[in-house]
């Protein structure tokens, strides 16, 4: 069962069950070339909100010790925000540190089902930021307890790795939180990469 938060906006109801802190373990298994890179790894997934009309993700994973007793070694971290798909208007604040002018559009569930698209689902926007620069924008929807998204855009500093396109699939299953994840990265056209299952501790 569900808990919706009393201050939960109500844009936020369509991805509610993603709130919380999910941890688990996942699987990387990526060919590059003639080489397949495979690892398993654990992983720490964050989902909160602030008050305002979006999610704030965060992730930690490592690998774990190839001996008994090891140190789980540090693998990769990323963050960004999760909302629904809308033009911004003047009761959104921004941009930069412009405050809001007005009441937002969607104060409640019957405004949010405007949102509501052809399939059945909402529009989702997901930015995700990577440290070693890359710069992710994912359009796709929220269909109940399954996200399906894909890049519309990724931006490289000069300096990152090559990668050019990702898809992610995220469902609820039997209250676990499953993903999939596959990039076109390092000369490699879309491809499988990792999975994961994590279940929620907090």
């Amino acid at each position: 069962m569900i808990e919706l938060p009393v201050d939960l906006p109500a844009e936020l109801v369509p991805l509610s069950w993603l709130l919380g802190v999910w941890e688990g373990s996942g699987v990387i298994d990526y060919a590059v070339g003639d080489e397949s890179v495979t690892h398993e790894f654990g992983q720490r997934v964050s989902f909160s909100h602030d008050g305002l009309p979006h999610l704030n993700y965060t992730s930690y994973t490592w690998l774990f010790p190839a001996e008994e007793g090891g140190e789980p070694t540090p693998l990769a971290t990323e963050t960004g925000y999760w909302r629904l798909a809308r033009a911004q208007g003047e009761g959104d604040p921004g941009p930069a540190l412009l405050p809001a002018v007005g009441e937002t559009r969607f104060p409640d569930a019957d405004s949010v089902e405007a949102l509501r698209n052809a399939d059945g689902g909402f529009d989702l926007e997901v930015s995700i930021v990577h440290p070693g620069g890359v710069s992710e924008l994912y359009l796709g929807q929220v269909k109940g307890p399954r996200i399906d998204l894909a890049t519309d855009a990724v931006m490289r500093a000069a300096g990152a790795k090559p990668y050019s396109a990702a898809t992610r699939l995220y469902g609820l299953v039997e209250g676990h939180l499953l993903w999939a994840w596959d990039i076109a990265a390092l000369g490699q056209d879309l491809r499988t990469h990792a999975s994961a299952r994590l279940g929620k501790v907090d």
